[in-house]
């Protein structure tokens, strides 16, 4: 009993710990064809991001990089084509399987081998990051497909090796990313899915250290600053309903990206929360645009962005 108390006290006291911490120097090194990758997918352009990101493969068969960062990619070319308006409020709710979630886990399952492979040659913080982050994306895509056992299996996962990165390299923001995350998910749980995390023995966690991680991955992470304010913003905006907090979080996304359609959407919502019809139909109405006139690379996307803003522009109140 007392090995498993220190098992779960030790991890928090770390994080505890890491949280107060000063910024640090960036130290990945990203390549110039991940910083591109990640300028064109934050900016709503999924499709040529991948062919950056698939340069990163090319040079680098042997790194788990290139293809985490496509899978990543994927996943936001899924939230796009997923998005709707439920309760009132725009999100990517849930969807049942599709066959190109096989590509998506394939490609996964394959960075986490390539990390694992590396690890076991010689274990460094990068490393175990990289597999972290694997399993993290595993777990979106069953989170989407509501597969609860499966999305908590893929967490714990991502937890361990995000952990391990962080006791090598407390230095290493982007692994804060995924550790805040999963400690404000896990606490934002409905009581029945407690239960299950109870039954299944998964580690806890509080949304004040997952907002605390969160805060230190928005200053530090090289490759994943922008997923940490996104999900910062729509976490505060869904469970605790701080719609004024979660605007100046998005708001720096919207002005470096305003190419990205999803960024608008989730933008106008949290002012709709606030009653501020004119400013969520401008946002609105920005989506829609961008939309209408995009490549046509991802139609999917284009549909359903249209059909949301459309959607939420209908629930905005008359001017009298």
């Amino acid at each position: 009993m007392l090995t498993l108390v220190r098992q779960s006290i030790l991890p928090v006291l770390l994080l505890l710990a890491l949280c107060a911490s000063p910024a640090h120097a960036k130290k990945l090194n990203p390549p110039p064809e991940a910083l591109e990758g990640l300028r064109h997918m934050y900016s709503g352009d999924t499709a040529h991001a991948i062919e950056e990101f698939r340069k990163i493969q090319q040079a680098q068969p042997d790194s788990p990089l290139g293809y985490l960062l496509e899978v990543n990619a994927l996943w936001w070319k899924t939230y796009c084509a997923t998005c709707e308006v439920k309760w009132n409020t725009i999100d990517a709710w849930k969807r049942g399987k599709l066959p190109a979630d096989d590509e998506y886990f394939r490609l996964a399952d394959k960075a986490i081998l390539l990390g694992e492979t590396q690890i076991a040659k010689s274990p460094t913080a990068e490393m175990y990051l990289y597999v972290g982050m694997g399993w993290a994306l595993k777990a979106r895509l069953y989170g989407l497909r509501e597969e609860a056992r499966a999305t908590a299996r893929a967490g714990v996962k991502a937890r361990e090796h995000l952990l391990r990165a962080v006791q090598l390299d407390p230095e290493l923001g982007d692994a804060y990313t995924g550790l805040g995350l999963y400690n404000y998910f896990v606490d934002a749980l409905s009581w029945w899915a407690k239960m299950l995390r109870f039954f299944m023995g998964i580690p806890g966690g509080t949304k004040k250290e997952g907002m605390c991680l969160l805060d230190r991955a928005l200053r530090d992470a090289e490759y994943t600053a922008v997923e940490a304010r996104f999900y910062l913003a729509k976490n505060l905006r869904n469970y605790d309903q701080k719609y004024a907090d979660a605007i100046p979080l998005l708001e720096p996304l919207v002005n470096e990206y305003p190419g990205n359609p999803i960024f608008q959407l989730v933008l106008g919502d949290m002012h709709a929360k606030l009653g501020h019809a004119a400013e969520a139909a401008k946002y609105f109405r920005a989506a829609q645009k961008l939309a209408s006139h995009s490549s046509g690379s991802d139609a999917a996307c284009d549909a359903r962005v249209t059909k949301v803003a459309a959607d939420a522009l209908a629930l905005l109140p008359r001017s009298p």
